[in-house]
């Protein structure tokens, strides 16, 4: 999560030029922007054997053969250079959809067809494991429910407690942060046992470089530092299958290429790990990776894509569907979203389609382009995280904790919050 989680951010959306159109896991995605003023766009869509199920931001008639989609309410009429969008889950034998748009009448030449490609991330069920007051520190990560005088035995015994409660959940993944600190100073030798509790129980684990001493606005400022963190954490689980590697969160300190330039020389120094066990976080505060889809030094990687309510502001649930797809781009079958949140202590109800409230409406947007691409989730945090002002908890967090030592239990703060992660995940 953002250190500067409280500040507002400008929405830098921008649309494509022309008319575009992508398939990935079963899901099929229309996007049109207006070379001139357009009155009630439709699209047509040729399935073929595909049945189209789920569609979003729009009005389908029919379910199969050629299924004619309407504009949505919210989305009626297109100025010069605006964008729109709707989607749908398809079964059946998944070969090339085939969609023309058109606008008073008149029907311009259909959109170029691709093929359905796989998605690989969706077995990433996740909770973020954070440490009170959030994982940026300059000192160790002694996780919410831990102590710094516990040994590695006694981390070991809390963390599967922990870990019990998240499995209830449906949770088959924890993230959790590592600094200089953690791997530099004997609290290395007692923080092993939150990764080894983990792996022993048949999680994945997801180990990310938090912001700490050795860097600073969101860029690494003591490489030596850095490296030689890296070079211990790896030494210890780089052949451990079920260990993940996320080289830094959120490294919105750095440009575009900079930070791509980066992270590709660290996959180059530590070629000893599998590309397919390292996250690499996108560009900002891991928000976009549209940049990353098309540079080939990250082909064979994961990414890392931090989506909340926060960085964008208020906005229709049509809105949220279509801006996370935006920043996405491409990346769909190699996309872990490894953040990702909303308030779970207010008494909100995530199983109401109508709601007006926006963390209920981006919570439900977010949850279904998850399950319908396949994406993994990590939600934040279970444990952990921003203390929130007037509280002693993040109202993100998933779990309240109860318990002391080695006997601690998780009881869920919001069932309908829970029961939506679950639908993201595909339970």
């Amino acid at each position: 999560m953002s250190e500067f989680a409280g500040r507002p951010r400008t929405d830098q959306r921008r649309s494509g030029p022309g008319r575009k159109k992508w398939i990935a896991a079963g899901v099929a995605v229309a996007s049109v922007t207006a070379a001139a003023a357009l009155a009630a766009p439709s699209a047509d869509a040729a399935t073929g054997a595909c049945t189209a199920q789920s569609l979003w931001s729009g009005t389908p008639t029919g379910s199969s053969g050629t299924v004619t989609v309407a504009n949505a309410a919210y989305d009626g009429a297109l100025g010069a250079g605006a964008s729109t969008s709707f989607g749908f889950v398809a079964s059946g034998n998944s070969g090339p959809v085939t969609v023309s748009c058109a606008a008073g009448g008149a029907t311009p030449p259909p959109v170029t067809s691709t093929t359905p490609a796989s998605t690989a991330t969706s077995q990433f069920r996740g909770m973020n494991w954070a440490r009170p007051g959030d994982n940026f520190t300059t000192g160790t990560h002694v996780l919410d429910g831990l102590s710094s005088s516990d040994s590695y035995s006694t981390v070991k015994a809390k963390a599967d407690a922990i870990y019990t409660g998240m499995a209830s959940t449906g949770v088959n993944t924890v993230r959790l942060p590592i600094n200089t600190q953690d791997a530099g100073t004997s609290w290395w030798n007692a923080y092993r046992g939150t990764i080894d509790a983990a792996t022993s129980r048949g999680f994945k684990v997801i180990l990310a470089y938090w912001e700490d001493g050795a860097s600073s606005g969101g860029k690494v400022t003591n490489t030596s530092a850095f490296n030689t963190m890296w070079n211990t954490v790896v030494a210890a689980y780089g052949s451990n299958n079920q260990v993940y590697f996320e080289p830094m969160n959120e490294p919105h300190g750095y440009s575009s290429a900079d930070w791509r330039n980066f992270a590709a020389s660290w996959i180059s120094s530590h070629s000893s790990v599998p590309k397919d066990r390292i996250l690499v976080g996108g560009t900002g505060f891991s928000q976009d990776l549209r940049d990353l889809c098309s540079d080939s030094r990250f082909n064979g990687t994961l990414f890392s894509y931090h989506y909340y309510a926060f960085f964008y502001g208020t906005k229709t649930y049509g809105q949220w569907l279509s801006d996370f797809d935006t920043r996405l781009g491409s990346c769909a079958s190699r996309a872990v979203m490894t953040e990702y949140g909303a308030e779970m202590d207010s008494g909100l109800n995530y199983d109401d389609a109508n709601a007006t409230n926006n963390f209920v409406r981006y919570l439900r947007a977010v949850t279904e382009r998850e399950r319908a691409l396949g994406l993994g989730g990590v939600y934040w945090p279970g444990i952990g995280g921003k203390i929130t002002s007037g509280k002693s908890w993040d109202h993100y967090s998933m779990y309240s904790r109860s318990g002391d030592g080695t006997d601690q239990t998780l009881t869920i703060r919001n069932s309908s919050g829970a029961n939506r992660v679950r639908y993201g995940w595909g339970l």
